[in-house]
């Protein structure tokens, strides 16, 4: 599985994504937007817009920190 994060250091809700994950003990790559530009256009391009967090899991995009996604996708 392969999951993917697109954050930037002051998002709160970054912060509490990619502790809800670590507390379950996956792993992921994380893309810092505010400082990588062209990880920035590809989040817009997979999300269709600029808003953090964007979480891609084996391709399924989810917006934001919504849970209830994240654990749909994680099971599929």
């Amino acid at each position: 599985m392969q999951i993917a994060l697109y954050t930037t250091p002051t998002c709160e809700y970054c912060k509490q994504l990619k502790q809800y994950l670590d507390e379950r003990k996956l792993e992921y790559t994380e893309h810092n937007v505010a400082h990588d530009l062209k990880r920035a256009d590809e989040m817009s391009k997979k999300s269709g817009q600029f808003g953090v967090p964007v979480v891609d899991i084996d391709g399924k995009i989810i917006v934001g920190f919504n849970k209830g996604e994240i654990d749909k996708a994680l099971e599929s």
